[in-house]
């Protein structure tokens, strides 16, 4: 007799079938080349504001960090408030074409009737600097942070967070729409809940009312968004769970589905195997980040999902990166260039497969606060915060190896993985084990 859990993995397998067929996705084969990307395509560098602003106004977040519970105190992050113009410098010095930021809310509205000119002035400063240098604003506009007298107010778990959110997005949409950046609503929607549980902020209880509210508000200042600029391109960022995507993701999806001109995807783990779990990011549970599995054909299945589901919108990677415990050697081995190398084949292999992809952001420019913490580093500039008061911008391997990864629009053709592709249940089960992709 199957059971519940298999019945509903025959029907996903059919579902998955069905959107392939009309999806138009070429059966994955063992492609002897992998073709670069053109002109058009946006290699990018993504960055958020609180994890890397420093100068820190008070948030939901500088509370958390004051009852003593995160693992490192903020300081000033790595200080991009003040670094801002060299940050930019180095990633158009790479050839990047998009550069993401967080438009912070408790920066800019410090009170609930009151924003702050000279905090905006930060934001237009920023904005112009990234277009003067030949790239196109990416902007989030909520990045798992929001103001304190927000967080009097109950956050999340008030029912006017909508509207006093809404009130702050639309003057950022309306102040920075004729510079035609690239939006991201709210930065992996699932994550930030988890995230929210994880600090205290709402009870689990709480969680379906803040999906509602997330979904809500994505919704409203969406159509703002077209109402300034009916071409404009707006995501949710969603950060892929491998093994569980359905289950974590599908629910924010759901109700947003209609309002997303193009699927912003941020991948970076395998599922854990020894504890039969999927990974999902702000947690605090099971092993450190930079003891995660790291498969790099996940993505290849993170795109086929969305491209699957989403046949008619193009795909974007809003993040992808790995961690290193404070920029010492990883376990496996892994290089941090080789990683990028072998994803972004897996991303060229996922093109030739007949998905739309237009875009890639690497995790992140600089090291930065991974919410509590600065061990786990992952920027193609590393930043050594606890113990270098100058903050140096130190490169990575990576950086030469994103710069050539760009110049020439990929990877060579006949390049192959560092890594070969393990078994398919480490991967993404049970989409990896649907049509496994394979290196010839």
């Amino acid at each position: 007799m199957r059971t519940p859990r298999r019945r509903r993995a025959l029907v996903g397998l059919a579902i998955n079938a069905t959107a392939l067929l009309l999806s138009g996705l070429a059966t994955p084969s063992a492609q002897a080349t992998v073709t670069p990307f053109g002109r058009e395509f946006l290699w990018g560098v993504a960055s958020s504001g609180f994890q890397s602003e420093g100068h820190a106004p008070g948030s939901n977040w500088t509370r958390y960090i004051e009852t003593g519970q995160a693992g490192d105190d903020y300081e000033n992050s790595v200080d991009f408030y003040k670094r801002y113009i060299s940050d930019i410098n180095l990633a158009a010095h790479l050839g990047a074409r998009v550069y993401r930021i967080g438009i912070e809310w408790a920066r800019i509205q410090p009170q609930p009737d009151t924003w702050d000119e000279a905090a905006f002035g930060f934001y237009d400063n920023v904005i112009v600097r990234i277009l003067a240098a030949g790239m196109r604003p990416m902007l989030t506009l909520d990045h798992w942070v929001y103001p304190g007298w927000a967080a009097d107010r109950g956050g999340w778990r008030n029912p006017g967070m909508v509207e006093d959110w809404l009130a702050n997005m639309r003057k950022v949409v309306n102040r920075y729409a004729s510079r035609n950046p690239l939006w991201v609503t709210f930065n992996e929607p699932a994550a930030y809940i988890g995230t929210e549980l994880r600090i205290g902020a709402i009870t689990p209880d709480e969680a379906p009312a803040m999906l509602d509210r997330i979904a809500e508000a994505h919704n409203a200042i969406y159509d703002t968004i077209h109402h300034n600029l009916p071409d404009a391109q707006v995501t949710s960022n969603l950060g892929y769970v491998a093994g569980a995507e359905t289950e974590v993701n599908q629910p924010i999806v759901d109700r947003i589905a209609d309002k997303l001109d193009f699927i912003g995807v941020d991948y970076y783990f395998a599922p854990v195997p020894e504890a039969n779990r999927a990974v999902q990011g702000g947690s605090n549970e099971g092993p450190a980040m930079w003891e995660l599995p790291i498969h790099t054909e996940g993505i290849y299945y993170a795109l086929r999902h969305y491209a699957r589901l989403f046949p008619d919108r193009p795909l974007f990677v809003v993040e992808n990166g790995m961690p290193t415990e404070d920029g010492k050697p990883r376990a496996d081995g892994y290089t941090r260039s080789d990683h990028l190398r072998d994803t972004v084949y897996w991303i060229q292999r996922a093109k030739a497969d007949g998905m739309n992809i237009i875009g890639y952001n690497y995790w992140s420019l600089t090291d930065n606060y991974e919410w509590g913490s600065y061990t786990p580093r992952f920027g193609l500039y590393t930043v050594d915060v606890r113990t270098d008061t100058t903050l140096a911008r130190k490169p990575t391997d990576a950086v030469d190896a994103y710069r050539g990864i760009i110049q020439s629009g990929g990877v060579p053709t006949g390049y192959r993985p560092t890594r070969a592709p393990v078994d398919c249940g480490l991967v993404d089960p049970p989409d990896s084990c649907d049509q496994t992709v394979s290196v010839p």
